[in-house]
């Protein structure tokens, strides 16, 4: 294998060169050698929408990796399906980068053209809520957005490599529809730009990712042809012909108006990860039609397909029905973590709605109830429990409990389409192990410990993401658990003055209020 420059892998990544010049230098052959050891020696299997099957991930570029995931429309607060995504794409961007790839994520912020209903008519939706609360577009598009960032701060989301705008991208789009239209795959009607699905399904094949049969549709739908701008009803827009009202608009060669919903993502993703790219990632229910429609628009433009692997997470559903905000059925992170929506019986920590999408394999529908988050608050906190108690734990000369093997069979759910449930089930597999030498009832040795810690510390903080106290982003739960355990120093001082009136005093005042107290050879522990 011959080894590369950064910049030279950089360059071929890009299939343009939009970096400074790389100097020339001797290759760091150690540095190039160790990473595809690492890589080569984890296969990672991921489910390709397009070809409904697992497939081996084969980055086009090793180690480099572009990976694009839809962002939200940012008109309002996010919602548990919001969360949905950004931990599904999370625990991907963290995994790849454990096995040695140089990720580019890259996630975009629609603050222009999704109308309502998903539709080619409407208002747009930023631009209604503008209207409504008599602000600026922009205005509300930043105010939406730091809530969203602080929202994905607290679900320790990691923040994307690039996140761009739509409507930072406007002279990118009008170039790419005009592609389009020199390829004969759109046309012009009255000031609008439409996308001419008919035709293009002629020479190629509109709905290979959802699977819908086109031409059924097309038959369908002719009796409404005629009755708007569009040649067919199935036709989408590139360019829509700002109303006069429309507060968001710019010139075009068409008219003065704004992008289609779909064009942002087939522009942005091919500027910053080229015309070929590895992932694309959102929710499912945005296979059709708007990854749909991504396709054929690149199709059109380039000639040929720009995603080799498309994943989609699935549903948040409450009450078996998709959770959304076009429905009104949603339920707001910042409602979870204060638990003020009124079907909420109690607030949830911001780690609780994390571990409860990660105990579900994101292919999988997760149903919003109650006792559902109940049942992950109480997983989650056996979970850490276990992980703090490993912390405490002394070595002994040997090692009388079998640990080996817990790094490989984590690893090869995680590099099974992203296993995070079968990777959670071998950590509580491990935490009975853990439970049982807390309790003196068998002896590990140093180097198993230390092998016992780091993977522990691999899985639940650096991949998985979970926050223990120490990490978490609200800085008053340590403040809180040094209060707890100040009052359990003073009662274990208490105990040894054998002032009994105050130890009793303390253990069951704690107790009334939901405290679990267990008393230990090395002092106590504590849970909630």
């Amino acid at each position: 294998m011959k080894a590369e420059s950064g910049c030279a892998e950089r360059s071929r990544f890009l299939n343009k060169s939009p970096l400074p010049r790389c100097p020339k230098a001797a290759p760091d052959v150690r540095f190039t050698v160790n990473i595809f050891t690492s890589i080569t020696t984890h296969i990672m299997q991921i489910y390709n929408t397009l070809s409904r099957q697992k497939e081996e991930f084969i980055p086009l570029h090793a180690p480099h990796v572009g990976l694009y995931v839809c962002g939200p429309t940012v008109y309002g607060d996010a919602h548990l399906g919001h969360a949905r995504p950004a931990i599904t794409f999370d625990l991907l961007y963290r995994y790849l980068q454990h096995i040695g790839y140089k990720v580019r994520y890259v996630r975009n912020i629609t603050d222009v053209g999704h109308l309502e209903h998903d539709a080619d008519d409407g208002e747009d939706k930023i631009a209604k809520k503008a209207r409504l609360e008599q602000l600026e577009p922009m205005e509300v598009v930043q105010h939406y957005l730091n809530r969203y960032h602080h929202d994905m701060q607290l679900l320790g989301v990691l923040p994307p490599s690039i996140e761009p705008h739509a409507s930072g991208h406007i002279i990118e789009q009008i170039q790419f529809i005009q592609r389009i239209l020199d390829a004969g795959y759109a046309y012009v009607s009255e000031g609008s730009v439409y996308f001419d699905v008919e035709k293009y399904n002629h020479d190629h094949h509109y709905g290979k990712l959802s699977g819908r049969n086109i031409d059924e549709l097309l038959e369908t739908t002719r009796q409404l042809d005629g009755q708007t701008e569009k040649h067919r009803a199935i036709d989408f827009a590139l360019w829509k012909k700002a109303a006069p009202e429309h507060i968001m608009h710019w010139p075009s060669p068409w008219s003065e108006g704004f992008p289609g919903w779909h064009l942002e993502c087939s522009t942005m993703s091919m500027k910053y990860l080229g015309e070929t790219f590895d992932i694309h990632g959102g929710g499912m229910d945005l296979v059709f039609p708007h990854h749909e429609c991504e396709i054929a628009q690149s199709v059109a433009a380039l000639g040929h397909d720009t995603v080799r692997y498309w994943m989609h997470n699935n549903m948040i559903t409450i009450n078996g029905q998709k959770m959304g905000k076009s429905l009104g059925n949603f339920i707001t992170l910042e409602q979870f973590f204060n638990g003020t929506h009124p079907l909420l019986k109690k607030a949830y920590s911001p780690m609780t709605i994390r571990f409860f999408i990660l105990q579900a394999h994101y292919r999988s529908t997760v149903d919003f109830s109650n006792e559902a988050l109940e049942a992950a608050e109480k997983g989650l906190n056996r979970l850490m429990e276990a992980y703090e108690r490993l912390q405490k734990l002394q070595p002994s000369e040997q090692s009388s409990v079998e640990t080996a093997g817990l790094r490989e069979r984590c690893e090869e759910a995680m590099s099974d389409d992203l296993n995070s449930p079968i990777v959670i089930s071998h950590l509580f597999d491990s935490a009975k192990i853990i439970n049982t030498l807390a309790d003196g009832k068998a002896t590990i040795a140093a180097d198993d410990l230390k092998e016992l810690r780091d993977v522990w510390h691999l899985f639940v903080e650096d991949l998985l993401g979970l926050q223990t106290s120490a990490t978490a982003a609200d800085g008053t739960i340590d403040a809180y658990k040094s209060a707890v355990d100040l009052l359990l120093d003073i009662r274990l001082q208490a105990k040894r003055e054998k002032n009994w009136a105050m130890s009793d005093l303390i253990r069951n005042h704690l107790t009334q209020l939901g405290f679990n107290i267990k008393d230990t050879k090395d002092g106590f522990e504590w849970s909630l």
